[in-house]
């Protein structure tokens, strides 16, 4: 049976929260600071989103911090269940993070412009809880650490998903009109979206319920049964 979850990123209040959950999002992105990019919110209000997310439902902080000791210190004032690095660690180890942090899970993102990601996924899988395939580029003098709206190579993606041991999110410009076409070609753990359930800035209820239902007809089709 083949049912990938949904997380909904870039959620930027209580009641945007409230709205995913109900529409049935496995996960909530909660965005703190970034040097691009979509989706940034103050730290307090991170904290007071993730209060608001009732048990079964993943709580995400999206970090740009590389230092494990600011990570930590980040974590413990936001208060979420999850940390997803956006960025490569600089200072500090994946086994300190997980010792300073314990039954909190560790979700390193792994930015596909090229097929040296195969190689960089291979390498941080023993280390992490999953990896999420997204299309910013790290590498830009402006880091562009997500939220590009862009789709990345997803046959790059299904090969990572195969060589792996953890869980994939699959991110990166996915929208109503190509989700379907996305989970058939890489069969991910879970879809991330961001930009593509958005108008204005905000999160469009319309949108929202319209890629929900474009992942369950998927799931259909692939056998399995919808995720409530």
């Amino acid at each position: 049976m083949f049912v990938p979850r949904v997380k909904i990123c870039c959620i930027k209040s209580v009641d945007e929260a409230a709205m995913a959950v109900r529409y049935g999002a496995s996960a909530i992105g909660l965005v703190s600071e970034m040097p691009s990019g979509p989706g940034p919110i103050p730290e307090s209000l991170i904290t007071e989103i993730s209060s608001t997310i009732p048990p079964g439902v993943v709580s995400f902080l999206l970090t740009s911090l590389t230092d494990v000791g600011e990570i930590v210190e980040q974590q413990r004032r936001c208060r979420t269940n999850t940390i997803q690095l956006t960025d490569r660690l600089q200072a500090g180890t994946y086994a300190e993070l997980r010792t300073a942090l314990p039954g909190i899970s560790i979700v390193q993102v792994i930015h596909v412009t090229a097929e040296e990601a195969i190689k960089e996924a291979r390498a941080v899988a023993p280390e992490v809880h999953a990896i999420l395939l997204d299309s910013g580029n790290p590498n830009l003098p402006k880091k562009e650490l997500g939220g590009t709206g862009r789709t990345h190579d997803w046959d790059i993606s299904r090969r990572i998903k195969e060589c792996v041991q953890v869980p994939i999110f699959l991110a990166g410009g996915l929208r109503g009109d190509n989700v379907a076409e996305a989970i058939r070609a890489v069969k991910p753990y879970a879809v991330d979206i961001c930009s593509g359930v958005r108008t204005d800035g905000n999160l469009d209820e319309g949108k929202l319920a319209a890629f929900l239902e474009k992942v369950r007809q998927s799931l259909i089709r692939e056998g399995g049964v919808p995720h409530a």
